[in-house]
């Protein structure tokens, strides 16, 4: 393979409902979609980065500028083996991994579709023919609100409810959310609002059997995280902090979590998701497949990644129907009745792709390499 053209598409999509986590309130969403083609044939990725720099550094501006002016001609026109090549080409980027790793999981998108293979296959995946799926709720304005929106993802059969947390909405929270619904699977996502100032506090959420308590602690920080995992019953998930399988690996080391959360977007890219659940499986560490409110192109490769072997946890991979009124493929992502999404076996990611719809809701493009 040999990229001969990049194209960036920024799309602005509206959530059906907003999105709270312990640092902002989300309406819509600006979304960079990567189109990479070679010899006429073309593959699609997503950028998982915010509209705001505060999950981690990136945000759609920034991860703009680091495609067009950084990753874009580190890859044009270069001889590519196989996608998994685009890594080492861009690993001295320092950071940036959604930019990057939108580019990269088009150019296996891209591959996928060459070798006439579903994008999962490619990846080896697989393990599973449907996804076990779980749903993100984020913070409500009230607690019968919150009720109301578990009630509803409930019947809808998902396996697992997560809800965001923050100082002043944890505790007390979780405990009327156990009270009501005592036998559900349950975990709870602090994006990391805390401190080790807040040991005691956090203790309390082990009288309530969840399934884990996400990156409580500081986006970069490992060792706290080992402080208190130690000091709490409830296994934490690492999510923010985990950008490589060397991190991952050194978490493992101190004890830091039990659990792993693997986005995409958050290690740049497939071929660092492989390596990041390579690692936790061989410690016997479960992991399971993150959300970033993405849209349809981006859901789909996280239903690719979710069939790996060690993704034995439901994920954040949920119905197209829970965020957007209308997405970017067709069909619409869907979960069964028993809360899982089927694999398909279409080439690349698996769908179609609503090209009139794309140009409807398109704030810009750039084709590179630009021309005159």
């Amino acid at each position: 393979m040999k990229l001969d053209r990049i194209v960036l598409h920024q799309i602005r999509m509206p959530l059906v409902h907003f999105f709270e986590t312990s640092f902002s309130r989300t309406y819509s969403r600006d979304i960079i979609l990567v189109e990479v083609s070679s010899d006429g044939v073309t593959g699609w990725g997503e950028v998982t980065a915010g509209e705001n720099p505060f999950y981690n550094e990136e945000w759609t501006t920034s991860a703009w500028s680091i495609l067009q002016d950084y990753v874009a001609p580190r890859v044009l026109g270069k001889p590519l083996s196989t996608a998994s090549d685009i890594f080492p080409l861009t690993e001295h980027i320092r950071g940036h991994n959604m930019a990057r790793g939108g580019l990269e999981a088009a150019v296996w998108d891209l591959e996928a579709r060459i070798k006439n293979l579903p994008l999962w296959q490619l990846i080896g995946g697989g393990a599973r023919r449907e996804i076990p799926c779980g749903v993100s709720i984020g913070i409500q304005d009230s607690v019968p609100q919150l009720f109301e929106k578990i009630e509803t993802e409930l019947a809808a059969g998902y396996q697992r409810i997560k809800m965001k947390i923050k100082p002043g909405w944890d505790v007390d929270v979780v405990r009327q959310v156990r009270e009501r619904f005592p036998t559900i699977k349950l975990m709870a996502d602090a994006n990391s609002a805390y401190t080790l100032a807040d040991i005691d506090h956090l203790r309390k959420l082990d009288d309530f059997y969840l399934m884990m308590i996400e990156q409580p602690l500081a986006h970069d920080d490992i060792i706290d995280h080992a402080v208190l995992q130690a000091q709490l019953q409830t296994p934490i998930c690492l999510d923010e902090c985990i950008r490589t399988a060397h991190q991952a690996a050194q978490a493992i080391r101190l004890h830091a979590g039990g659990i792993i959360n693997i986005k995409l977007g958050r290690v740049g890219g497939f071929a660092e998701a492989k390596r990041v659940h390579d690692v936790a499986q061989a410690a016997n560490i479960p992991v399971w497949c993150g959300g970033m409110l993405e849209a349809g192109i981006g859901r789909a490769h996280n239903i690719a990644l979710a069939s790996l072997p060690n993704f034995v946890l439901p994920g954040d991979v949920s119905a197209s129907k829970r965020y957007w009124k209308r997405d970017i493929i067709e069909p619409a992502v869907e979960t069964t009745p028993q809360g899982t999404i089927a694999l398909r076996d279409g080439v690349g990611f698996g769908y179609e792709l609503d090209h009139e719809y794309i140009r409807s809701i398109t704030v810009r493009q750039a084709v590179l390499p630009k021309t005159e």
